[in-house]
């Protein structure tokens, strides 16, 4: 209940400030999608979840008939040993003994973000929660400037976390990229630099 009050309290700041000042929607919208977005990552229990959900099970067995067997393909951020090549967390394959485990894994959410959260130590788990805060100061600096000739320039740094995706090394590396074009856009936005503004593809919800 805290983390939707949360949520809905800044995306209903953003809704209040925008209609003020500019009468538009987009940076609300914006705002709704992405903070949502950051506030969702999937972590260790979500994962458990999902793979646990009835419905997604449903899925599978809609998808093939007779006998099957399910795979999983899991670097396990405690027991994962890297690759000595390329320094990240190799896969192995487990077989469907490990469904249990996701149950249990998904009961546990509660654990999520306190101080027996194990998970909630390793490097990107500490990440994804920076990310969190780093947003809500973002758009505390956006409302505070928000003005006609700079709405375009906050809808686009307000929808940065479209460009964070993946999981791992995968999200760091679009996590690099996305903070490079947000400093870009911040610099314009502080009257540092002269960065161009690009207009944001409209995508499907």
């Amino acid at each position: 209940v805290a983390y939707a009050r949360r949520y809905a309290g800044l995306v209903e700041r953003v809704r209040r400030v925008e209609s003020d000042r500019l009468a538009s929607s987009k940076l609300t919208e914006a705002v709704a999608r992405y903070y949502f977005k950051l506030l969702a990552y999937k972590d260790e229990y979500e994962v458990g979840r999902l793979h646990t959900d009835p419905a997604f099970r449903e899925r599978i067995a809609a998808m093939f008939e007779g006998e099957y067997k399910l795979n999983y393909y899991l670097a396990p951020p405690l027991v994962a040993k890297p690759n000595p090549e390329t320094g990240r967390a190799g896969k192995k394959r487990y077989g469907a003994w490990v469904i249990p485990v996701f149950s249990l894994l998904a009961k546990f959410k509660f654990l999520r973000g306190t101080r027996l959260d194990i998970f909630g130590y390793n490097a990107e788990r500490r990440t994804e929660r920076a990310l969190i805060n780093e947003y809500e100061a973002l758009i505390d600096e956006l409302l505070g400037k928000l003005a006609t000739d700079n709405h375009a320039l906050a809808v686009q740094l307000a929808s940065i976390p479209e460009d964070i995706r993946g999981f791992g090394h995968v999200k760091m590396q679009h996590l690099s990229k996305a903070r490079a074009k947000q400093d870009e856009l911040l610099a314009k936005l502080r009257g540092k630099g002269r960065a161009q503004v690009i207009p944001m593809p409209v995508r499907a919800a």
